[in-house]
């Protein structure tokens, strides 16, 4: 029990480290066009992200697939990126009648590349490990924890900004990505492969 504990604390300290502050960025860009009434919505992707960067960080650490980490930590402010600029493409866009197909796609495919960039760390803790299933499950209840704080956090903001601000929803969604995409920037240039 201890050493689930341990992984549930690992995932949680991943997630909202703020030296690498590259989640909380990419959840934050998910988050800007939603509020407390699509919650659902929210939560769906919240999930889809979690479930699909513990798969291709289970798929490292059996060797299964592994994919450069140079490209990897490039892509990650690519998805980032490419999150805000859809934001402020679909800013007009009901949230109602939003393709969440579509942004459940590009979360789960965005939860792949994240994944891929935790692995060669997490295969290290669990290089003496026999049971890889455990830490996996552990450190994915800790990731999705992390995530519903960040998400309700970012839910929250939208709230007092747009209500006791009086700033309209579409204003907010495009202030707030052009400021993700602001602050992702130098993670791009920092990051680009040689």
């Amino acid at each position: 029990m201890e050493d689930f504990v341990f992984y549930i604390q690992l995932g949680l300290e991943h997630v909202l480290d703020f030296s690498a502050y590259d989640h909380i960025l990419f959840l934050t860009a998910l988050v800007i066009p939603f509020t407390f009434k699509s919650w659902q919505k929210v939560l769906v992707l919240a999930t889809i992200f979690t479930l699909t960067h513990c798969l291709s960080l289970a798929l490292s650490t059996y060797n299964v697939f592994t994919v450069d980490v140079s490209l990897i930590e490039f892509l990650i402010p690519v998805t980032i990126f490419f999150t805000a600029v859809f934001n402020i493409l679909y800013v007009n866009a009901k949230i109602d009648r939003k393709s969440v197909l579509l942004h459940g796609l590009a979360t789960a495919f965005f939860g792949l590349i994240h994944g891929f960039g935790f692995s060669n760390y997490f295969k290290m803790l669990m290089a003496e490990e026999e049971d890889k299933v455990t830490p996996l499950i552990g450190f994915a209840t800790g990731i999705e924890i992390s995530q519903l704080i960040i998400v309700l956090a970012g839910l929250l903001l939208a709230y007092v900004v747009q209500t006791m601000a009086k700033i309209k929803q579409p204003l907010y969604i495009i202030i707030a990505s052009v400021i993700v995409l602001l602050i992702t920037i130098p993670l791009l240039i920092n990051t680009f492969p040689n």
